[in-house]
């Protein structure tokens, strides 16, 4: 149970790149840093399922470096540290450390009137443990089409992908789709208010149901190059995790 759960879990990570986007959004945006810029987003996430009296926990730290090649497209690297733990008739086991790394490049390809369009392939590297559920145990890659339109104050996101979902968990499915809309206004200054839905395919072959989830939060821009950031998702289907907490610092140089 634990290692199908979260290695389902790891691979929609992985595979559709949902713990890089403008944190807490799981939908990523057109946006790229511009020559020689960086930024880097430390991310926690917790992820909590109960199903059949099982109770599974998930803590998810990520470290995000996004560095600037050209104006217009981006190398993003993100290594995660997550901490498996679960429940059962009294009974606990836990499992720690490093997860698979992940490379991706940006690539902001059209802007025009608010209007920025991107693609986002991605490969991931096998650096964590597949037999403590903490990596799949072979490479995998993906592939985004992102979408951003901005109409001050507000901005909307779209996201369509693919990911290839190579794993050591047996009988999974192998071709994993995802698509997420996302809209964030500016409230103020300091505030953004930011909402997001979305859904992929569930590798279950046994369950032709999406994951699907809903999820709320903010923005804090304090300074110009930095942002803290926390939210709130929930579960729209069985397979998606019951609900999720998140928070993160976004710090740009």
């Amino acid at each position: 149970m634990l290692r199908s759960f979260w290695g389902a879990v790891l691979m929609v990570f992985v595979c559709c790149g949902i713990s890089l986007a403008a944190h807490p959004l799981i939908t990523d945006d057109a946006g790229t840093q511009g020559t020689g810029k960086s930024q880097i987003e430390i991310n926690y996430e917790f992820d909590n399922e109960d199903t059949d009296g099982v109770e599974e926990s998930l803590h998810d730290i990520s470290t995000v470096i996004s560095y600037g090649i050209i104006d217009t497209l981006d190398l993003v690297v993100a290594l995660p540290y997550q901490s498996i733990t679960t429940k059962e008739e009294g009974v606990k086991s836990a499992e720690a450390g490093i997860s698979d790394m992940t490379f991706e490049l940006k690539w902001r390809f059209f802007e025009r009137e608010g209007l920025s369009l991107a693609l986002k392939p991605g490969l991931s590297i096998s650096t964590g443990d597949d037999e403590r559920g903490l990596g799949a145990g072979k490479m995998g890659g993906s592939f985004h089409f992102i979408a951003t339109q901005e109409i001050e104050p507000w901005a909307f996101h779209f996201d369509a992908g693919y990911g290839r979902n190579d794993t050591t968990v047996e009988e999974e499915e192998t071709d994993i789709w995802h698509v997420s809309l996302a809209a964030e206004i500016q409230a103020c200054k300091w505030l953004k208010v930011v909402a997001n839905v979305g859904a992929e395919r569930n590798p279950d072959p046994e369950d032709d149901t999406p994951a699907a989830f809903i999820l709320g939060g903010f923005i804090f821009p304090l300074t110009e190059n930095l942002d803290l950031d926390i939210g709130v998702k929930t579960g729209l289907t069985e397979p998606e995790s019951d609900y999720a907490l998140l928070a993160g610092v976004t710090i740009r140089f």
